[in-house]
């Protein structure tokens, strides 16, 4: 089996580097280590249908101390949320829908604010499919900054995903540029997808440094070797994350959450990356 390792060892630094690697990959600093990790559910969806409780014990023993939910698992949120507690995971972020009626975020967000979240993210914020044209960004943007102060207003922080499609050039620039510049710092933040930036052909530590303060969580996932580009867990792939978190780490982030697409086996990929990601050195 092809690994982070040998791959790296096999390849040369051109083709490295056009994949977001960092030149200083042999490095080692043996500084700090990720003190949150977070998973979002999502990635484990079909396990959770069964004994949930079991499941998202073995997360944590795992080394997760972190869930971004879809909705509550149980009876009620406040039984989910007190279970969570026991074991030592906590609710970080949740989805609220896009373009819905204000009574529906209304709901969304009392939801929310339910199972004491923070964040409040809405994961395609376009009107369209893509690619993004100038005036579909003008209409996210205002949707953004109008629901950002909604948010505010109940104790919440509105964030925005991003995919590859904010990179591909529009009229005067890029859509990931024009979102965090004609939107409210105050009132938007960004949940930057480190995966969906790369494969985008961005670089995720010059956008962090760019927007310093408006990047507070992470998605983690890593990208599988190959001309396709496939999605692949953390530490499977070829995505240097260690540069990437140092700078997230210099800036306060505090939320790392592991993603994967398509994951056939979500236990294994949490397993596989609580460790790769608890042993780093940053």
């Amino acid at each position: 089996m092809t690994t982070r390792r040998t791959f790296i060892s096999t390849m040369s630094a051109a083709t490295v580097s056009m994949l977001a690697l960092s030149p200083s990959i042999f490095a080692g600093t043996g500084g700090q280590k990720l003190k949150n990790i977070g998973f979002i559910a999502g990635i484990i969806g079909k396990e959770l249908e069964g004994d949930w409780k079991a499941v998202l014990k073995k997360t944590v023993e795992y080394g997760f101390s972190e869930i971004e939910p879809g909705n509550y698992l149980g009876d009620s949120a406040a039984g989910f949320l007190a279970y969570c507690k026991q074991i030592g995971l906590r609710p970080c972020a949740k989805g609220i829908s896009f373009n819905a009626k204000d009574n529906v975020l209304m709901k969304e967000m009392e939801s929310i604010n339910e199972l004491e979240i923070k964040y409040a993210i809405t994961y395609w914020p376009w009107y369209v499919g893509g690619p993004f044209k100038l005036e579909d960004c003008k209409r996210s943007a205002d949707w953004l900054n109008k629901t950002g102060e909604i948010c505010r207003k109940n104790g919440l922080t509105l964030c925005w995903h991003n995919h590859n499609k904010e990179f591909i050039p529009m009229e005067e620039g890029l859509p990931f540029d024009y979102l965090m510049n004609h939107t409210d710092k105050n009132l938007v933040k960004c949940e930057m997808d480190i995966y969906w930036v790369v494969k985008g052909g961005g670089n995720p530590v010059q956008l962090l440094k760019q927007y310093n303060g408006r990047v507070k969580i992470l998605h983690v996932k890593d990208m599988a070797i190959g001309p396709e580009q496939d999605f692949a867990c953390p530490g499977d792939g070829i995505i240097q994350f260690e540069t990437i978190f140092r700078e997230a780490l210099n800036q306060g982030i505090e939320h790392f959450i592991v993603e994967r697409d398509d994951c056939k086996d979500g236990m294994a990929c949490l397993k596989s990356s609580g460790k790769y990601l608890k042993n780093l050195s940053l």
